[in-house]
């Protein structure tokens, strides 16, 4: 088969495994070659990608070989490079020839490899891949890395009553910042179970959903989620758990509106955060009339300001942020402003793209 068609099928593959696990046969990629095609498939018992590739089949069979040495031998190889993949059934070795390049690699036997059980999905829907790509993306920033509060590990994806209608919705905080993302809802997904999809899974999708064009088939289940295009499936496991009620946290209220040009907003967020130490890494917001101070003030390594105009009408107002979480909201925007409500400097800020309700965003004031 053609490198170029094998590489892609293979870095799939690779990426899902574990690379420090302890069961032999998890680090190895099961090639199932039938008809005109042959399947690789990898998994790390919680998720399971299976990437079919166009070949020519001279003999049907299926072995299973290390999936990072495959992938970094087809990566050395010459573009365009013909590979074929035979099995010595006698040595049970796989040769990997392309060209004057040959290889052999040591197999272990197909039937030792853990097969995903099949499961009843109790939704399918079909979603552009830019929708998918959207919602994930714009949420996965808020994922927590906190293993204790393991429910929050993952991005919350499930329908809910949004502006104008029901919609497909992706939630993930951390509980310093929260993002709630939504979508028209797909044909299909009304009684869809609402799952925490973890945040490996969500980082694998991203290869899924490249393709503006492609149609993705999303099928859901309590305990399970497959995403699918003709060549490629993901089936990963969901996190046993629930999800906090979010819908308390995103402030109703917040009255002071401050509009501010999101790309400058995140450079001088950035530039005055230089001197900032690690550890607290505080901002400052000073606003007042049309006026936005942005300060910083680390007494062991310096202090810096700059001063941004903006369109604020309301009374003054000082309110302080982690720098880091100020950066990841500002460039989430993909339109030209950000918009912030304020309440108070002790209160949740929220922020949203303009007047665009379908993605909002919450962030935890720090003291400065």
């Amino acid at each position: 088969m053609e490198r170029g068609t094998l590489l892609k099928a293979v870095s799939q593959a690779q990426s899902v495994v574990e690379r420090r696990n302890t069961i032999p046969i998890l680090a190895n990629v099961l090639i199932e070659a039938e008809g005109a095609s042959v399947q690789f498939r990898a998994t790390d018992l919680d998720i399971e990608v299976l990437d079919k590739a166009a070949a020519m089949v001279e003999r049907a069979g299926a072995t299973t070989v290390s999936a990072v040495t495959l992938h970094e031998i087809v990566r050395k190889l010459p573009d365009g490079a013909l590979v074929t993949l035979s099995e010595e059934p006698s040595s049970g070795r796989l040769t990997v020839e392309a060209g004057r390049s040959n290889f052999s690699l040591a197999t272990l036997p197909r039937e030792d490899f853990p097969v995903m059980a099949s499961s009843e999905y109790s939704a399918t829907f079909t979603a552009p891949a830019k929708v998918l790509r959207r919602l994930f993306d714009k949420s996965k920033f808020a994922i927590s890395t906190e293993e204790t509060r393991y429910y929050l590990n993952g991005v919350y994806l499930h329908t809910a009553e949004g502006d104008g209608g029901r919609k497909l919705r992706c939630v993930a905080t951390d509980g310093h910042r929260l993002a709630r993302i939504d979508a028209d809802l797909p044909i299909g997904a009304e009684d869809m179970p609402g799952v925490i999809v973890p945040r490996k899974t969500v980082g694998e999708l991203r290869k899924l959903l490249e393709d503006d064009d492609m149609k993705i088939e999303v099928s859901v289940s309590e305990t399970k989620i497959r995403f699918a295009t003709p060549d490629i499936s993901l089936i990963s496991k969901v996190i046993d758990g629930t999800f906090p009620d979010y819908t308390r946290v995103i402030p109703q209220g917040n009255t002071r509106r401050l509009e501010v040009d999101a790309a400058e907003f995140a450079k001088a967020v950035d530039r005055v955060a230089t001197v900032s130490s690690e550890r607290s890494r505080a901002v400052k917001l000073s606003l007042d009339e049309d006026r936005l101070i942005l300060s910083v003030n680390a007494p062991d390594s310096g202090a810096a300001e700059e001063e941004l105009a903006v369109a604020y009408s309301d009374e003054k107002l000082e309110i302080g942020f982690n720098a880091k979480y100020l950066l990841e909201i500002a460039s989430q925007v993909d339109r030209e402003n950000a918009v912030f409500m304020f309440n108070s400097s002790g209160d949740p800020t929220l922020m949203r793209e303009g007047n665009d309700m379908s993605a909002v965003y919450v962030v935890m004031p720090m003291r400065v």
